[in-house]
């Protein structure tokens, strides 16, 4: 069985601001033939494991998976987030005053339509 733990700290710490945050842990199931990995990094360097568009994390998943192929494994990474539903105080800021903008600019004056009146069919 390869070594993820090194691999993925090999491909991520010259990434990091902060490499002694980077925790890995692995698992397998019962046959060993599937490996699930989670990567769990300080919340600043989640931009960098990510990448533009998600290219980085994705070159690294590319190179995680033929090592396992290689292995006669199936490999699963994963990015860890300890609070996958909240954003960072910054980012709610500017999300709260863009909303604040926006409910600003969506009040428009009401128009009364009047529904067109139903016409009787004489035949």
């Amino acid at each position: 069985m390869p070594d993820y733990n090194a691999l993925i700290s090999f491909l991520l710490k010259p990434l990091l601001a902060h490499p002694e945050a980077l925790r890995v842990d692995f698992e397998s199931n019962s046959n060993g033939d599937r490996v699930w990995i989670r990567v769990a990094v300080d919340p600043e360097d989640r931009g960098q494991i990510c990448g533009k568009g998600g290219r980085t994390i994705q070159a690294v998943r590319t190179v995680v998976m033929t090592a396992a192929e290689e292995a006669g494994h199936s490999a699963r990474l994963e990015i860890f987030d300890p609070n996958p539903n909240t954003n960072s105080e910054e980012h709610q800021d500017r999300y709260s005053e863009r909303q604040e903008f926006q409910q600003e600019e969506v009040q428009r004056p009401l128009i009364n339509i009047e529904k067109p009146k139903r016409r009787e069919i004489i035949t």
